[in-house]
C-alpha cells in the first residue's frame, strides 16, 4: 500500500469510527437517562446493556475472521448499516419500548459497534508501513483518545438531545447521519483492506499467541474494573443520591470522557520525550499497579476518613480517569503491534472479544452490586478487578525479549 493511500484509507476509517462513537455516546446517554426518568430501577437499566455487551463478544470473534475472509470495508459498512437498523427500531410509540424490545435494539447496536471498533482498530495496522511502530503508536492513540473524546461529546449530547427534541426524534437524526457516513466509506474505501492472503478456517478465531491471551485477559478485567462503577453505579448514584438532574450528569460524564480521550492522545507524545521508546508488557504492569492505588485510596476516604461522598466521588473518578486512560492507551497500541498483518482482524477481534466480556461482566455488577449494596461496593469489586488484572499481565515480553511478527 502507498503513503498517499494509506492516508486515505486511515481518513476514511477515522471519519467512521468517529461519527458511529459520537452517535453511541449520545445512544447510550439517552438509553440511560430516558429510561431512568420513567422509573425503571438500575438493575433493569442494566439489563438494557446487557445484549449490548454480550453480542458484543460473539461479534468481535466472529467478525475478526468475517473481515479475514471479506475484507475490513466489508465489516466496517455492515457495522454502520446494523447501527441505522438498531437506532431507526427505537423510533417506535413509547409503549412499545419495553425491556424486552429495547434490549433487542441494543443486541443489533453492540454488533454494530464491535464491528466498526474491530474494523477500525485492525484497518490502522494496514494503513502503517511495516516496521514504523512509532507512527503505529501515534496513529492508534490518535483513533483511540479521539475516539473516547467524541463518545464523551456524545455523552453531552444524548443529554441535550433528550431535553431539546426527545428520545424518538433524536434516535431519526442519528440514523440519518449514520446513513450518509455509510454511502461515503463504501463509496471511497479501498475493497479488499485487511483481506487474508488464505482462507482462515474457523477455528482461527482463537488466539494462538500467549501475549495476546494474557493481553486480552488484562483487558477483561482491566474494563471490568471501570464498568463495575462506570456505566450505572455512578450516573444513577449521582441523580438518585446526590440530587444531580439529567444534565448535569450527561454533562459530567461527557466532561470525563472527554478528558480521557484527550490525555488519551497525548500521552504517547509525553511518553515518548521521557522514554524515547513505545510501550511494553512493563508498562502494563507498572501502570495497573498505579491504577490500583485509586478505587484502594476511595475506599479509605469514604470509609475510614468519613469524606463527603459526593466530593469523593466526583475526585474519585477523576483521577481513576487519568490513569485508566494510561493504561488503555498502551493496551491498545500493544495489541495492534503484537497482532500478525496477515489476518490483523484475527488477532484484533480476539482482543476486543475479552474487553466485551468485561464490559459486560462490569455492567451486569455495576447494576446488581450498587442496587444490593451500594456506591463504595462497586468500588471494592473495581479495585479486585484491577488486581487481577495486574496478575494475567505478569509475563509480557518487553521489547527487547519479542519475536512476534508485526
Amino acid at each position: 500500500m502507498s503513503g498517499v493511500e494509506g492516508v486515505r484509507d486511515y481518513f476514511l476509517i477515522v471519519v467512521s469510527y468517529w461519527t458511529f462513537t459520537l452517535t453511541d455516546g449520545a445512544l447510550r446517554m439517552l438509553i440511560l437517562l430516558y429510561f431512568y426518568q420513567i422509573g425503571f430501577d438500575p438493575l433493569d437499566i442494566a439489563f438494557l446493556f446487557i445484549f449490548y455487551e454480550l453480542f458484543g463478544v460473539v461479534t468481535n470473534l466472529v467478525g475478526g475472521w468475517l473481515a479475514a475472509r471479506l475484507g475490513l470495508n466489508t465489516t466496517l459498512i455492515v457495522g454502520l448499516i446494523t447501527q441505522v437498523i438498531a437506532l431507526s427500531m427505537l423510533m417506535v410509540d413509547g409503549s412499545v419500548l419495553t425491556v424486552a424490545y429495547v434490549m433487542l435494539a441494543q443486541a443489533l447496536s453492540g454488533i454494530a459497534k464491535d464491528l466498526n471498533k474491530m474494523s477500525a482498530k485492525s484497518g490502522v495496522k494496514l494503513s502503517v508501513p511495516l516496521g514504523e511502530e512509532g507512527r503505529l503508536y501515534r496513529w492508534v492513540s490518535v483513533l483511540t483518545g479521539s475516539k473516547n473524546a467524541l463518545k464523551g461529546i456524545g455523552f453531552f449530547l444524548g443529554g441535550l438531545l433528550l431535553n431539546t427534541i426527545g428520545f424518538k426524534l433524536s434516535m431519526g437524526l442519528m440514523a440519518s447521519v449514520l446513513a450518509l457516513v455509510a454511502i461515503g466509506t463504501l463509496a471511497f474505501l479501498k475493497r479488499d483492506l485487511g483481506k487474508t492472503t488464505y482462507k482462515p478456517k474457523f477455528r482461527d478465531m482463537l488466539s494462538k499467541s500467549s501475549e495476546i491471551n494474557r493481553l486480552s485477559a488484562a483487558r477483561f478485567f482491566l474494563f471490568g474494573s471501570r464498568d463495575v462503577w462506570f456505566v450505572i453505579a455512578l450516573p444513577v448514584f449521582l441523580q438518585l443520591e446526590m440530587g444531580w438532574t439529567s444534565l448535569g450528569v450527561g454533562t459530567f460524564l461527557a466532561l470525563w470522557v472527554i478528558g480521557y480521550g484527550l490525555i488519551q492522545t497525548l500521552y504517547p507524545i509525553v511518553s515518548r520525550v521521557f522514554t524515547l521508546s513505545e510501550p511494553d508488557g512493563r508498562s502494563v504492569v507498572l501502570w495497573g499497579l498505579a491504577l490500583s492505588v485509586l478505587p484502594i485510596l476511595i475506599l479509605f476516604l469514604e470509609l475510614g476518613l468519613k469524606w463527603d461522598s459526593e466530593v469523593v466521588a466526583v475526585m474519585g473518578v477523576l483521577f481513576f480517569g487519568i490513569v485508566f486512560a494510561v493504561n488503555s492507551t498502551i493496551h491498545s497500541y500493544l495489541i495492534v503491534s503484537y497482532a500478525k498483518r496477515d489476518g490483523v482482524s484475527l488477532d484484533v477481534g480476539f482482543y476486543y472479544m475479552s474487553n466485551a466480556a468485561g464490559r459486560l461482566m462490569g455492567t451486569v455488577l455495576s447494576g446488581l452490586v450498587y442496587q444490593q449494596y451500594g456506591f463504595m461496593a462497586c468500588i471494592a469489586v473495581s479495585a479486585v478487578c484491577v488486581v487481577m488484572s495486574i496478575v494475567v499481565s505478569i509475563g509480557l515480553p518487553a521489547n527487547k525479549d519479542r519475536l512476534t511478527e508485526i
